[in-house]
């Protein structure tokens, strides 16, 4: 059934985890506390079908139509195409005043009159799409659950037979106590919203918890309202295999470096660059960026930390073109705050950089600012490992910058618990010799090639990035503090 025809819900994200969207003639429970979305979900896919020239009719049994059209004003959409019809109490009783039944129960004197003012609504508008916003009312006027059973799976039937794409609204208290709301729809779409541990982050998301005849993406799915309305981010999961193909070599613009790694960086693979602050990583990944620039692979650097006009204004003074790079589109940069994008934001971002402009090399800087983002959002690990392995299938080369905080003493990699994750990881280290702190380069780990043992100075010029040709003989590179004969004896 995948592969059938589908009605696509014109929300962005949204399709890619239905798998391309709803199943036609099928009905629909779009299940949410209040404030989560659930009416601009319903109205937004309503919007898609009028802007396709379906006939797309609303029924609200809730809230006053009038209402529902003043919150749609803040999102500037045209609902034109889009028939409503106002079912709320106040219409079906003909009155705004209160009102009071004393010798009948309301079930006896609304229930009825409602089911078919629905279907008198349906017949007379005879809709493609159709909401019914929020169905939960129907359970409240019946005078039994047996009347309302019977009366909805009446309903659901007929609108499925007469080739209608319905979404029911409901809340999760009404879903929870009466399970046929859940058991008679095709699909279930569940919106949530919490509050991160820092109490700082609004968490939003849609999860797919019943799609008959299709499969679909399983987990909590972020998303965002906007003003232009609601935008999922899908989270996929991508296993970690390794690139799709390993491609040529990528220099990394400095010769001496270029030797350690047998040649360069293979294309398609992951790199973590770690070290203590000051010590050059930065400017080291902007230096193979631009190398790679020069040389047509496009790159993206997303700063977690700096800006990039701090960026720009650093690579001046060593000799790296990253100002024409950047104005010729080579080179992206994208400064990305904490707490503003969701893990699956990002991804989004990513792969929107990487599938459609083309972005063959990409570099974070660092992990410890993509922590500080993600933080609020689950395991660090899992969103390294996801996006890396994404990378990796599309032949993306990427750097991943890792600051260690100390500067001398017990040597870590990285202090995140990633590092399984990269192909490569070369560490730049401070060493003291006499007095002088040198930096000092080396290649702990290359999957694709055979990586030379050797240590050697690393040195930032005026005129560039130098790697030195020969070894530096100087026992201590993993502690720091460099051993000689002098010193020992």
């Amino acid at each position: 059934m995948d592969g059938a025809r589908r009605v696509s819900t014109g929300i962005p994200g949204l399709d890619e985890v239905l798998l391309g969207g709803f199943l036609p003639s099928r009905t629909y429970l779009v299940v949410g506390a209040p404030g989560t979305g659930k009416t601009i979900l319903a109205l937004q896919w309503l919007r898609e079908g009028a802007k396709h020239g379906e006939r797309s009719l609303y029924i609200t049994l809730a809230e006053p139509i009038s209402e529902i059209m003043k919150n749609a004003a803040g999102f500037n959409w045209d609902l034109r195409g889009i028939e409503t019809v106002d079912l709320s109490p106040q219409v079906i009783a003909g009155q705004e005043s209160f009102q009071e039944y004393r010798v009948f129960p309301p079930s006896e004197v609304e229930e009825p009159l409602l089911w078919d003012r629905i279907w008198q609504a349906v017949t007379e508008h005879n809709p493609q799409r159709l909401v019914l916003d929020p169905v939960t009312i129907l359970k409240d006027l019946s005078p039994d659950l047996y009347q309302f059973r019977r009366n909805l799976l009446r309903l659901v039937s007929r609108l499925n037979a007469q080739g209608l794409t319905t979404i029911l609204v409901a809340e999760p208290g009404d879903v929870a106590e009466e399970k046929t709301l859940a058991l008679v729809v095709d699909g279930v779409l569940r919106l949530t919203r919490t509050v991160g541990p820092s109490r700082l982050v609004d968490l939003r998301a849609v999860e797919v918890e019943k799609f008959r005849g299709s499969d679909y993406l399983p987990g909590l799915h972020p998303l965002r309202i906007t003003a232009q309305g609601i935008e999922v981010f899908p989270h996929r999961v991508f296993p970690l295999v390794g690139p799709a193909k390993v491609g040529e070599k990528i220099s990394t613009g400095i010769p001496g470096l270029d030797q350690i790694i047998d040649g360069g960086l293979e294309a398609g693979t992951a790199t973590l660059i770690s070290g203590p602050a000051g010590v050059g990583k930065t400017t080291l990944g902007l230096n193979i960026l631009a190398s790679a620039a020069q040389r047509g692979i496009p790159g993206v650097l997303y700063t977690f930390e700096e800006q990039p006009a701090t960026l720009l204004a650093r690579t001046e003074g060593v000799g790296i073109p990253l100002h024409s790079l950047v104005n010729s589109g080579k080179i992206r940069i994208l400064a990305i705050s904490p707490l503003t994008l969701y893990p699956d934001e990002f991804f989004q971002l990513v792969r929107r950089h990487v599938e459609e402009e083309g972005r063959k090399m990409v570099m974070l800087d660092s992990l410890r600012g993509y922590n500080l983002a993600m933080e609020e959002f689950g395991s660090l690990t899992a969103h390294i490992h996801n996006l890396a392995a994404y990378l990796a299938s599309q032949g993306v080369t990427s750097l991943w910058l890792t600051e260690i905080e100390k500067i001398v003493g017990e040597l870590s990699l990285t202090e995140l618990g990633v590092s399984f994750v990269f192909d490569n990881a070369i560490l730049l280290r401070y060493v003291e010799r006499f007095g002088q702190l040198l930096r000092a380069i080396g290649c702990l780990k290359k999957r694709g090639g055979r990586a030379s043992p050797e240590v050697r100075e690393f040195q930032i010029t005026p005129h560039g990035l130098r790697v030195g040709e020969e070894p530096l003989r100087i026992p201590g590179f993993f502690s720091g503090i460099a051993k000689t004969k002098e010193r020992e004896g």
